[in-house]
């Protein structure tokens, strides 16, 4: 209680009746009687040393009823209380012969007679021997009615009890009797109502009046003699009291220990925790939840301990994604707690993805019908859109949600064998030798690249990154490569193109033959496909059709039906290595820039795994007895399929063969894996797998006539397939309404962000220059007149013909990093400026340098 307010007694009204023949009820109601006022305590108010100074008190020790030995009702009410806590609705107060007022009776009235003034009033009728009638009650007359009187000002003054003139005892004695405020006499007349006191004092009021003395007393004892005392009041409470104290000392004296305690051992602590205990510790406080989502260390060992961290490079790329987000909306999203680590949204998409596609046995499931009957030769997943390409020339564009068909792309005068898409940019390759570049916000083709003489049967779109550069000193530097996005095209012509991907806004540019009245585009000339300003490189060497590529940062692999695999320099335009080793078509490859190592798959059925320093084979795994066409890579998984009807799951750095996944009848025609699942079509079937044991888990589809294409992310799956004659895509949700920030990790390690828009400036600057300062080398090898037509190129795929119905695939040029050091290994200014002055993002650890790092739990 501050000092300010006092303590007061509310005194209950006093009644007096008189009964004659008929009974009158009169009620005087007294003003509240104030309290002497506490005293400061002594020593300066430290919360530290007085944590009980000014926490609150429960409501039943802030106003209590009280009853004097004359049978007078008062209520103790705390100064902090006031009257605020006397509501219209309170409980009415009653009892025989009396009732105590609500507060607007009392207001309407308006009769307070002060304390004192009652006193003296009480004491000069009973001097003047008449009856014993006080202010506000009268005797009453069997025919007149009682008059009405108003009544005076009460005097608000404080009660003496003692001599002035010896000072008040700390403490009253616990046998002595209180003498009374007035002395007791008999009535003057027996006809006259007996009237009481309005107060008659006891230890109760003597010991709210000495209080103020106690504590003067009490604070000037030592600590020990304090503890005694009060202890020995404990001794002698009863339960109710003692737990009444209870509710007070406990939430005044427990102490925070994750905001006293050093952040190494909060961390400590905490990584002894499951996953569901710290989202449980989460929500106890905005504290605790800042202490655990921004702790990266913790998150890291949960993911170890839960045998869901990867290692080498796909954490770091989640981690700089998350960051590329953050940077677009970070002024833009209100917020009222800090943003946690991306190891922490990173866990929970993990964790997520494992769970839900084992336990969530019936997922949201749509079906839409697509492209009529013809076969769906290119699907991808990319910002919630479902991209499905066709040999019927078009490509469409659904939402997952409701299946809806948002846009139709027409303009290809063949079929589309190739796709890929970034952002709002999709870019196709067809049998019409041209590579097309759409908007998929408006659905226009805004360019239009022609340079090859057949069809376009592979491609992909390479973002900058940060990729180890070996310089002439010998010494590795981290360089951005490329400085713009670039477009590499493999074509049956045995060449490959490279091309800088437009940007939104810029001057459109459409090769002759673009239109249909304009020509065939294969009348386009290599000096036609040379002029235009997008068109960097032409890569020559391989001598039959390209079959596969993959591309980052750099470096370029492509798989021909030449039976080799050739590494290239995307910046030069040199060729780096000719791998030879396969004695029959290179159908399938994939780039593996962490471990430094590409590898593809064979008609001859063997997989090769080459060192991209060296250009020799390290590992020929065998096992398959037919052709390997679809790789697939994973930071702890290569996967092969074959037409065998069997997949395969091996080592990337051993070579080791882990597991078979037989259980088709038919050739493998499709299939993606991450590190929790497999899923694969093939013989009118599409299977779920355990990467991990390699157990069979389900069927999502049975009994159809063939799988074309399947691809997942995240929460959702797509296959495309065939039933009577007609082409359906089936989408699966496999997340819950609440969780709609189920982050998804693409199958090729890249994500599909706007890091490269962030330095436009600086970006366009080392264009130039590269444009500038590298030469441009072309082959003098001149095109042959007479172009290889292949049956691959021109025959619809069918279910038993897998090679045949597939372009491109994005897991076919898969580079997910492998597992290694668990760090990042962020450039040196890519957090720089992240987050605001108001809600500053905790800065990321780099190379996993942490202040608990010490501590980092193994199982």
């Amino acid at each position: 209680m501050s000092s300010s307010q006092r303590p007061m007694l509310v005194l209950a009204p006093s009644l007096s009746t008189t009964k004659v023949v008929t009974t009158t009820t009169t009620t005087t109601t007294y003003a509240p009687i104030p309290l002497p006022a506490l005293p400061a305590p002594s020593s300066p108010k430290d919360n530290k040393l007085f944590p009980l100074l000014n926490a609150p008190l429960p409501s039943t020790l802030r106003r209590f009823p009280l009853v004097f030995p004359n049978g007078t009702r008062a209520t103790f009410r705390d100064g902090e209380d006031g009257d605020d806590d006397m509501h219209d609705d309170d409980e009415v107060v009653a009892g025989r012969g009396w009732r105590m007022l609500k507060r607007d009776e009392a207001s309407e009235q308006g009769k307070f007679v002060g304390l004192n003034e009652a006193i003296e009033r009480y004491g000069r009728k009973r001097s003047l021997n008449s009856d014993i009638v006080m202010h506000g009650i009268e005797e009453v007359d069997v025919n007149t009615p009682p008059p009405r009187k108003k009544a005076r000002p009460a005097h608000q003054s404080g009660i003496v009890t003692m001599n002035n003139a010896a000072p008040p005892s700390p403490l009253p004695s616990p046998t002595a009797s209180p003498p009374p405020l007035l002395p007791s006499a008999p009535p003057s007349g027996a006809s006259s109502p007996q009237l009481l006191a309005p107060l008659q004092p006891d230890l109760s009021l003597t010991t709210l009046l000495t209080l103020p003395s106690m504590l003067s007393h009490f604070s000037a004892l030592p600590p020990s003699l304090q503890s005694h005392i009060l202890l020995t009041f404990l001794r002698h409470s009863p339960l109710p009291v003692l737990r009444t104290l209870h509710s007070v000392l406990t939430p005044t004296l427990a102490r925070d220990f994750l905001t006293l305690l050093p952040h190494e051992l909060v961390s400590h602590i905490l990584s002894f925790l499951p996953f569901s205990t710290l989202t449980r510790a989460s929500r106890v406080s905005k504290s605790w939840r800042g202490i655990i989502d921004a702790d990266p260390v913790l998150w890291q060992d949960l993911m170890r301990s839960t045998r869901i961290w990867f290692g080498g490079d796909s954490e770091n790329q989640f981690v700089k994604h998350v960051v590329a987000m953050r940077r677009r909306t970070i002024l833009t999203i209100p917020r009222t707690l800090p943003l946690p680590h991306p190891y922490k949204i990173l866990f929970k998409s993990r964790h997520l993805t494992r769970t839900r596609w084992l336990q969530n046995s019936h997922p949201r499931r749509i079906q839409i019908a697509a492209h009529g009957s013809h076969v769906v030769t290119c699907l991808i997943f990319s910002h919630d859109r479902i991209i499905s390409a066709s040999d019927d020339n078009s490509i469409h564009v659904y939402s997952p949600y409701t299946g809806q068909l948002i846009r139709s792309l027409e303009g290809h005068q063949g079929g589309v064998w190739a796709l890929a898409a970034t952002k709002d940019t999709l870019v196709s390759g067809s049998t019409d030798r041209t590579v097309r570049i759409w908007d998929l916000k408006s659905g226009l083709c805004t360019h239009v690249f022609g340079g090859h003489t057949s069809t376009v049967r592979c491609l992909a779109i390479v973002k900058p990154e940060w990729v180890d550069v070996v310089g002439d000193d010998g010494i590795v530097r981290k360089e951005r490569w490329p400085k713009r996005p670039m477009i590499v095209t493999g074509s049956r012509d045995h060449t490959l193109r490279v091309w800088a991907l437009p940007k939104p806004g810029d001057e459109e540019y459409k090769c002759y033959g673009a239109d249909v009245n304009d020509g065939d585009p294969a009348d386009c000339s290599k000096e036609d496909a040379e002029e235009n300003p997008y068109h960097k490189y032409l890569l020559e060497g391989h001598d039959h059709a390209v079959r596969a590529l993959a591309a980052r940062g750099r470096t370029l692999v492509s798989g021909s039906y030449d039976c080799t695999v050739r590494i290239w320099d995307i910046i030069t335009g040199q060729p780096r290595w000719v791998l030879v080793g396969h004695s029959q078509k290179v159908y399938s490859v994939v780039l593996d820039p962490t471990r430094n190592q590409a590898c593809s798959g064979s008609m001859d059925g063997t997989v090769r795994v080459w060192n991209l320093a060296t250009g020799q084979c390290v590992h020929t795994l065998t096992g398959h007895t037919s052709l390997v066409g679809l790789l697939g890579l994973s930071p702890s998984h290569l996967v092969s399929a074959a037409a065998d009807s069997t997949l395969r799951v091996w080592n990337p750095d051993t070579g080791e063969l882990k597991h078979t996944l037989a259980a088709h009848t038919g050739a493998i025609t499709c299939f993606q894996h991450d590190e929790f699942k497999v899923l694969s079509g093939s013989d009118g079937t599409l299977k779920m797998w355990d990467i991990r044991d390699g157990s069979f888990v389900r069927d999502f589809l049975v009994n159809i006539q063939g799988v074309w294409q399947v691809v997942f992310e995240g929460r959702w799956c797509v296959a495309a397939s065939n039933r009577m004659e007609a082409t359906v895509l089936d989408v699966w949700d496999f997340g819950g309404e609440d969780e709609d920030d189920w982050h998804g990790e693409p199958a090729n390690g890249m994500y599909d962000d706007s890091t490269d828009d962030e330095d436009d400036e600086m970006e366009q600057a080392d264009a130039d220059a590269m444009d500038q300062d590298l030469e441009v080398v072309h082959s003098d090898r001149d095109m042959e007149d007479d172009l290889e037509v292949d049956r691959d190129g021109i025959v619809a795929p069918t279910p038993r013909l897998p090679w045949a119905s597939s372009s491109r695939k994005p897991r076919s040029r898969s580079s997910k990093p492998a597992s290694g050091a668990g760090g990042l290994s962020l450039p040196p200014h890519f957090l720089d400026n992240v987050g605001s002055a108001s809600s500053p993002l905790p800065q990321l650890p780099f190379h996993d340098e942490s202040p608990t790092k010490p501590r980092t739990r193994r199982k």
